[in-house]
């Protein structure tokens, strides 16, 4: 049996790579015109290395993952810090130690550091709807404070919902942090591919068992595939030619410009919380450390997914969509008999780069390619 990968991203290239090292023959189907899917960097004429689909940072504690894409690139290290214009001011966030600092005054800040420390520990990551239910009145001001400032207008266009109105899992990624670390994230492996990730992907699928077709929507090919074992990454309402209505999705609107200057921001990535209608601004020279008299950035503009219009970014997480996501499972399977499912829009899940990969070793297990 043909093994057959619909989608040349970061999750189809790993079990592709997987299944032909265990000796299996693996074509890969990629409707986009190039590999690594919403991976996809580029180096432009300032040998700056761009990220077409908006920033993207890896990061892990899974030593698997790490030592599993390291044959594949050298690293750049590199530790992520964001910024948030709040009051006027760029403050690190997620909101921390530091942020209470640079918005309040002396005073007021340390009475507020104290009361955070005492209460929940210091090092602590507590979500902003957890520090909403603090009985302390200081402790209530600053989870107001944060709420109204940070999260709600940017949950809001982001998401296009309130926090509240969002599955925890999600809000809980940008939580209230404890601490006076500024970076973005406190994994032990961090970095970003020193040639790009289109360059790690091209690497990871370059093998005498993979075919890779792009340009090829599984639409077109379908019949002719249908009865192979395949590895589904796209959507799967998609699949099944939205018989049940659309999946919802957030999609992101990217408008690029490139400036005569040496930098626009402080940060890789600055959010708006409060004020323009874009929800961030990416700086694409600090992920690679690239020196230029010019640079590139990146505005973000999220808004509700429509089918043929724009791309599907984010699953939106919720009670209701995870019951049609089931329900377009079951028909997709019944059939596909040989189809699996992984990835953001296969799995229907908000994954983090090394959580895609570890769910293609798991389910690799789960299907006998790789020892338990």
């Amino acid at each position: 049996m043909k093994n057959i990968v619909v989608g040349a991203g970061i999750s189809g290239a790993a079990v592709a790579r997987i299944l032909a090292e265990a000796g299996e023959k693996v074509e890969v189907i990629e409707a986009k015109d190039h590999i690594a899917g919403n991976c996809f960097d580029y180096f432009d004429e300032n040998g700056i290395c761009v990220h077409k689909y908006g920033t993207h940072i890896f990061h892990t504690d899974n030593r698997e993952v790490w030592d599993f894409l390291s044959r594949f690139t050298t690293w750049y290290p590199y530790m992520h810090k964001v910024l948030g214009l709040v009051e006027g001011q760029l403050v690190p966030i997620p909101f921390n130690l530091n942020s209470i600092r640079k918005v309040f005054p002396e005073g007021m800040a340390r009475k507020l550091e104290d009361k955070l420390t005492e209460r929940f520990g210091f090092g602590r990551k507590v979500p902003i709807l957890e520090l909403r239910q603090a009985e302390d009145p200081d402790l209530s001001f600053l989870a107001d404070y944060i709420y109204n400032h940070v999260f709600l207008i940017y949950t809001t266009k982001q998401w296009g919902m309130k926090p509240e109105e969002i599955d925890p899992s999600v809000t809980a990624r940008v939580p209230v942090y404890v601490s006076r670390d500024d970076r973005y994230f406190q994994n032990r492996w961090q970095g970003i591919p020193d040639n790009g990730y289109t360059a790690m992907i091209k690497n990871m699928l370059e093998h005498e068992n993979i075919t890779v077709r792009t340009g090829t929507a599984w639409k077109q090919v379908k019949d002719e595939y249908a009865k192979e074992r395949i590895f589904y990454t796209g959507h799967v309402d998609e699949l099944m030619d939205r018989c049940f209505g659309d999946l919802p999705y957030r999609s992101i609107s990217f408008d690029f410009r490139t400036y005569d200057r040496e930098y626009f921001q402080p940060a890789a990535v600055v959010n708006y919380p409060e004020n323009n209608d874009f929800t961030r601004i990416g700086e694409y020279k600090y992920f690679l450390g690239t020196q230029s008299s010019k640079t590139v950035v990146s505005l973000e503009y999220s808004s509700a997914y429509e089918y043929g219009k724009n791309e599907p970014y984010y699953p939106i997480a919720s009670a209701a969509n995870s019951a049609l996501h089931e329900k377009y499972m079951a028909a997709a399977r019944e059939a596909y008999p040989n189809i699996c499912f992984l990835g953001r829009l296969g799995d229907y899940r908000y994954y983090d780069m090394d959580k895609a990969v570890a769910r293609v070793f798991a389910l690799m297990r789960e299907n006998g390619i790789l020892k338990a």
